[in-house]
């Protein structure tokens, strides 16, 4: 699996996803700051990541567009850095593993989750 940080979420968690044997980018390693979400989303389509947010955005783009792909994980935390919720999103990676692999929208509620799987509509 590998995950596509969103500029809305701190290049620290790719530092804390390598230390846990997870592959990751941040988008500032990929693109511009300023590249609208459709960009992002058709990057994590095209090249197999998982965009992880903190973007409700993305979760419209997949509703409005049917799609298949890319997974999204959503982040809905007041507290947005791996030291607060950073086991938490390592649990819900690791038993919606098999999902992500066919496509779904995870949301992270702190401590509670939910999967859709896709398409949305």
């Amino acid at each position: 699996m590998k995950i596509l940080i969103d500029m809305n979420l701190s290049p620290v968690w790719v530092k804390y996803f390598a230390e846990n044997a997870m592959m990751s980018k941040h988008w500032s390693e990929i693109g511009k700051a300023t590249d609208p979400d459709k960009v992002i989303f058709e990057y994590a389509k095209q090249n197999g990541f998982v965009v992880f947010t903190h973007d409700l955005d993305f979760g419209t783009i997949l509703a409005a567009t049917n799609a298949k792909a890319p997974s999204v994980f959503q982040i809905r935390s007041h507290n947005l850095l791996p030291e607060a919720i950073g086991p938490t999103v390592l649990k819900c990676f690791h038993e919606y593993d098999s999902f992500l692999g066919l496509g779904c929208l995870i949301t992270l509620f702190d401590q509670k989750s939910k999967i859709r799987l896709l398409p949305l509509n």
